[in-house]
């Protein structure tokens, strides 16, 4: 209810998943009313899709612990809690992301062998993608929390792209081995000794260069570098428009590049990589963008259809127990 453009989004999602998905049933949470005007006018009759009636709404400017507190009939707190009693297998949710963090930490309680939940997500990369995590959960992080977050990783790299043994790596200031803080250094020891494909340290520069499929970061480090690749894509993209709307010599040649421009923007197209996984938790919860359209709304839906069919919570406890062995 609380995504930038509003519910009519989710519905128009919703609509596009059943199609493609024949065995997938949708529960919306929500305003009754509100909702069943947006399925009447797009879907109409659908049997597996349904609505579940929420009296209130998690805004965006509202506090995480306020929200938890006080907004036990939220349509975030609602879903959340049909996770929690096996009426529904994922909540995919574009609302107050804070909000959500706590509230499905709170429900769902962690993974044993787990401390903290983590914000996973997919990114472009040469030759495939590459999976980033903590993407802004925990600022501060030890090493043992580093190594929770590349064994969770490697488990969504794998099932979500389908990667043998993901490569895993560390972001840090350079790629030799006396480079980075204690705290990476003391993680990279224990990546090393245990049984995931660990291949080192990796530079900011390096992240899309296709040598890894995992790369690990505390929140901090990490969101600030997702931020900065979004901004780098907005600073290309107003080059490239300057550039082919100079003259009219510029603009006779992006018009006979237009095919090769239109292959480029869909391949960098973030919708393609909307749906963020909070991963750790008892439980499976994705965050889509708030700001996402239908399009990117739905490819959310795909990776909790991905995940639950995997049985990502289950597997990355199966792996955390081998390591403790």
């Amino acid at each position: 209810m609380s995504g930038d453009l509003g519910a009519e989004v989710v519905v128009r999602a919703a609509h596009a998943a059943l199609i493609k998905h024949a065995d997938l049933e949708l529960l919306l949470v929500g305003d009754r009313d509100e909702l069943q005007g947006h399925i009447t006018r797009i879907v109409g009759k659908q049997p597996r899709l349904s609505i579940v009636h929420a009296s209130e709404i998690v805004r965006m400017s509202d506090g995480a612990v306020e929200s938890l507190r006080r907004k036990k009939d939220s349509s975030m707190r609602i879903a959340i809690d049909l996770v929690k009693s096996g009426d529904a297998q994922a909540c995919v949710s574009a609302g107050n992301t804070g909000a959500l963090m706590a509230t499905a930490k709170f429900v769902l309680k962690m993974l044993p062998g787990i401390d903290r939940p983590a914000i996973i997500v997919e990114l472009p990369a040469i030759g495939g993608s590459l999976h980033m995590l903590d993407l802004g959960a925990n600022t501060l992080c030890s090493a043992e929390h580093l190594f929770q977050f590349a064994v969770m990783g490697s488990i969504v790299a794998a099932d979500i792209t389908g990667v043998v043994n993901p490569r895993v790596a560390l972001l840090n200031i350079g790629a030799e081995d006396t480079k980075g803080h204690d705290t990476v250094k003391d993680a990279a020891a224990m990546l090393q000794a245990s049984s995931l494909n660990y291949v080192g340290f990796i530079e900011g520069s390096d992240l899309f260069s296709g040598v890894a499929d995992v790369v690990v970061a505390d929140g901090f480090t990490g969101n600030v570098a997702l931020k900065t690749m979004e901004g780098t894509v907005g600073l290309i993209a107003h080059y490239l428009q300057r550039a082919f709307t100079r003259n009219w010599i510029t603009k006779l040649q992006a018009l006979i590049s237009r095919p090769v421009l239109k292959r480029l923007a869909n391949e960098m197209d973030s919708r393609n990589y909307n749906g963020a996984t909070l991963v750790g938790l008892n439980g499976i919860v994705i965050k889509s963008h708030g700001s996402a359209d239908s399009y990117a709304f739905q490819h959310a839906i795909d990776t909790a259809i991905v995940e639950v069919k995997d049985q990502v919570p289950q597997q990355i406890g199966k792996l955390l127990q081998r390591e403790a062995a």
